[in-house]
């Protein structure tokens, strides 16, 4: 035996091979698959939710497994959410953070999407078969990667981890049309069916309600196929599975934006009999402990005894030596909404037991903010008629309003997160405490969103990374400056003057933001901001300037937008500028921008210029666009 285990080691040092060091362990490894149902948050099914729908074989895995009540995307949408669940890694930190992106990120210096660590094991590896990610996958990450891509194909007893994705529950399901509703009576009846209270109770949204509770239980039978197919190769008790959502559901409010709605996935874990020993947990048990999707993969990597890299920023929460009381004592989960296609936004969230709180950096950029491809539902369409119509109560009428700088939400008492406890004095000690540790978070990752994308783009994205730690005293000082938004305006005016007249462009641009976010109260601040507008050597603080100005005093900011728009060279700043042309045309100020195609011209726009093409389709409706893009535009009326 001592010889045998004696050559073993000879080999392992002979080869340096991790497939020999798999063997060593053990060929007896388990199998992983992965059953993503897309956009769908907890709410849409009963296990998670009474008001949701039935799914028996979503429960069946659930009953021979674990149920975990608290589980979050750390992003509302697919592409950031997607991309770090593969990479474990935070989207702010590696520049994967804007969906879709501008220019994949490479994956952190050392490290690789966790798949290939599997693969180096030995593992058969297959992805079925979107990815959609913002990083470089790199080398050796599939075997297979394709429609067809199955566990079938491996060589005998070689382990396997299997991803499959499922499109039945994706958003653009519910872009039908007003004769499809009446044509199709859905099997869930909408006249029963629940209604969240930050939505108009009207027929369109208990059909389109109805409408997804339907799809659940499509989606709930293509995962049963899938686990009919591994019972029938006698895998199933060899093999963890795990269901769950890619982030938040598809409703308006849900998928895109950092409330409960758009980050708390589903997420129920299998666990097989042959290694039932690895997890301390009982079959058909809850557990209320937190996960995201930073910490999938290092948990998949522990359960098949591969090292977990250095650089991630999860860890395993399944495996020896992690408890079930271990698992229940976390309560933290972190979040983050940055653009979404042409909207561009700037929010965090961190989630600690009953208690979310939620930052947004530039609440002007309301909600509702227009979104070509969101704008082809129906319900989106109905609520914002509603809310021009007047037709809406104060919680149904907040999607389209200016949000405050930060909010805190009791999910115990408020599960809708309707109710702002922020300024409430009972709350103080817990707002301060969540608000101190997200500003600590931001600033230690460093968050690479204090820098405008376009900033990024140029500077950055050779090494995402080693740029952030390279600007990180300048990203805190940033981070500095933004929560002067968090202070009443007389005492935080100083420091704002002091900031606009700053020397570094960053810290200008972030003061003209506060200026904003603080509203008509920064009144004073007109005349340094004209200064800024018209005179500063930075295009996007005069943008800013000339925005704030809008704002807070009613100036017209078209002089000073319009020239911006023809003197970049930048398709990507133009977008980010025609994100405020949209604010402020769409929002409380209505000023008529009367943008067309040629307002861009000089920048001879291409079909990869994906958040400026859409701005224009919205912003002038006879403009053509110039290829078919990845997601079909629907044409949308301008709004007056």
């Amino acid at each position: 035996m001592k010889s045998l285990l004696h050559r073993a080691l000879l080999l392992l040092v002979a080869f340096g091979s991790t497939s020999l060091l798999s063997l060593a362990r053990g060929a007896d490894q388990p199998n992983f698959v992965f059953l993503i149902s897309e956009d769908n948050s907890m709410h849409y099914m009963k296990m998670f939710d009474p008001h949701g729908a039935a799914t028996p074989n979503i429960e069946a895995l659930a009953a021979n497994g674990l149920l975990f009540e608290n589980a979050f995307s750390n992003a509302p949408v697919c592409s950031v959410a997607r991309t770090t669940l593969i990479t474990s890694c935070y989207g702010p930190r590696i520049g994967t953070q804007f969906h879709r992106r501008s220019q994949p990120a490479p994956m952190p210096e050392g490290l690789r999407m966790w798949p290939a660590y599997l693969r180096d094991a030995g593992y058969y590896t297959t992805n079925n078969s979107k990815k959609d990610y913002n990083a470089i996958e790199g080398p050796g990450v599939w075997d297979a990667s394709s429609g067809k891509a199955n566990w079938r194909g491996r060589k005998p007893g070689q382990p396997f981890f299997h991803k499959q994705s499922f499109g039945t529950t994706h958003e653009s399901r519910l872009h039908f049309s007003r004769q499809s509703m009446e044509e199709n009576p859905t099997t869930t009846d909408p006249a029963i069916v629940f209604v969240a209270p930050y939505h108009p109770d009207t027929p369109t949204f208990r059909y389109t309600n109805a409408k997804y509770r339907d799809l659940m239980q499509q989606v709930d039978a293509e995962i049963g196929k899938v686990v009919d197919r591994l019972e029938a190769d006698g895998l199933l008790e060899e093999t963890f599975i795990f269901y769950f959502g890619d982030h938040g559901g598809v409703l308006p409010r849900g998928k895109g934006y950092a409330y409960d709605s758009g980050l708390h996935i589903p997420l129920v874990v299998r666990i097989p009999a042959k290694y039932q020993h690895l997890v301390d947990a009982t079959r058909g048990s809850r557990s209320e402990g937190f996960v995201s999707f930073i910490d999938f993969g290092p948990t998949l990597l522990h359960l098949a005894a591969v090292d977990v890299p250095q650089g991630v920023d999860g860890k395993p929460f399944l495996g020896p030596g992690i408890s079930a009381a271990e698992l229940a004592s976390r309560d933290e989960a972190f979040g983050y909404a940055d653009r979404f296609d042409e909207k561009w936004d700037l929010v965090r969230t961190l989630r600690k037991g009953r208690y979310e709180y939620v930052r947004s950096f530039q609440p002007f950029n309301f909600d509702g903010l227009h979104n070509n491809y969101r704008y082809k539902s129906l319900a989106f369409q109905e609520w914002r008629d509603l809310f021009a119509a007047g037709e809406l109560n104060a919680v149904q009428a907040q999607f389209f309003q200016p949000r405050s700088v930060e909010a805190l939400y009791d999910l115990k008492s408020d599960p809708h997160e309707t109710i702002n406890l922020a300024g409430d004095p009972r709350y103080a000690d817990v707002l301060m405490e969540l608000r101190t540790q997200l500003g600590q978070r931001m600033r230690q990752m460093p968050d690479l969103s204090l820098f405008p994308e376009s900033v990024l783009i140029d500077q950055a994205m050779d090494n995402p990374v080693a740029f952030g730690q390279w600007q990180q005293e300048r990203i805190a000082a940033a981070m500095d400056v933004a929560d002067l938004s968090l202070q009443p305006f007389l005492d935080a005016a100083p420091a704002i003057a002091k900031t606009l007249a700053a020397e570094d462009e960053l810290l200008r641009y972030w003061g003209c933001i506060v200026c904003s976010c603080h509203g008509k109260q920064a009144a004073s601040m007109a005349d340094v901001l004209r200064r800024l507008a018209v005179g500063d050597a930075s295009r996007l603080v005069r943008v800013r300037a000339a925005e704030s100005l809008s704002l807070i005093a009613g100036e017209d900011p078209r002089p000073v937008i319009m020239q911006a728009l023809r003197s970049t060279t930048s398709p990507l700043e133009a977008a980010e500028i025609l994100n405020t042309v949209v604010m402020l045309q769409d929002g409380p100020t209505a000023v008529d921008f009367e943008i067309t195609a040629a307002s861009l011209a000089s920048l001879k726009l291409t079909a990869s210029d994906d958040a400026a093409l859409r701005r224009l389709e919205y912003l002038d409706p006879s403009f053509q666009p110039i290829a078919k893009k990845k997601q079909p535009q629907g044409k949308a009326k301008k709004r007056p």
